[in-house]
């Protein structure tokens, strides 16, 4: 086998989440690159129907789903769709997250759980129905979630204590699911990336120019810089690595 081969997703099915911009769309796009048939989720159906189409336009095939997936049902209808319409579920992608700059002085007891239910609970929510899902299916997978640096570090300045304490519970709710789905041969494994140039960074233009020299690399990162890990951790590349949570930051957590 070419290791070339080992990062080949055609006949894959998969699924990712917080797909409709950022860091979820540019590895939706990668997959289908690598061969694989991709469904796309979103709070938003007419972004993600957009990116259907761009992608069925180059030949590849996308299914749009809106799901909110803090959202049980809304959460199992969408793994139920996936694996209706694309004939099973390889991979998932469990990328939705949300994130707000407050104090936690100020911080309502509303906002901390606001953040907790996107971060972790729709975390959980999504790998548990592809899990079962997969595990019916007979053939395992791939669960990949995204993480954070947020959740080996306290960002400063801003003030994102609830962010950090949601993508830490990310990183440890990865290596319990990793060990409890390894039996069903279904790795688990999380990306944590630092700083990166998506639609949730842009809106902090006024902290970049004080993280920048912090990050030995001497930039913020963009999303295309993350899609070959995601393409590895969803193929047989990374056949023997479950529970790892690999950290994509521009060295800003080494120091």
């Amino acid at each position: 086998m070419s290791v070339l081969d080992l990062f080949d997703l055609h006949g894959k099915k998969a699924l990712v989440t917080g797909a409709s911009s950022g860091i979820g769309k540019k590895v939706a796009l990668a997959y289908v690159e690598a061969g694989a048939e991709v469904a796309i989720a979103a709070r938003s159906l007419d972004t993600l129907t957009a990116l259907a189409d761009e992608i069925g336009a180059g030949g590849g095939k996308a299914v749009p789903i809106a799901c909110d997936v803090t959202q049980q049902d809304q959460v199992t209808a969408m793994v139920d769709r996936v694996t209706a319409e694309l004939g099973g579920i390889d991979i998932a992608v469990c990328n939705a997250g949300i994130v707000s700059v407050t104090p936690m002085l100020q911080m309502s007891l509303e906002e901390f759980e606001r953040i907790q239910r996107t971060n972790v609970t729709g975390v959980f929510l999504t790998a548990q129905a592809a899990g079962k899902a997969m595990v019916t299916q007979g053939r395992g997978g791939s669960i990949i979630t995204t993480a954070s640096m947020s959740g080996h570090i306290i960002n400063i300045p801003q003030q994102v204590g609830h962010y950090c304490t949601s993508k830490a519970a990310v990183i440890h709710l990865t290596k319990a699911m990793a060990v409890e789905f390894a039996p069903h041969n279904i790795r688990v494994n999380s990306i944590s990336p630092g700083y990166i140039l998506t639609e949730l960074v842009e809106p902090l233009a006024d902290y970049h120019r004080v993280w920048e020299p912090k990050i030995p690399m001497g930039r913020i990162g963009r999303p295309e810089e993350l899609t070959g890990l995601y393409l590895y951790l969803a193929g047989a590349a990374s056949s023997y690595m479950t529970g790892s949570d690999l950290v994509i930051d521009g060295g800003y957590c080494l120091p």
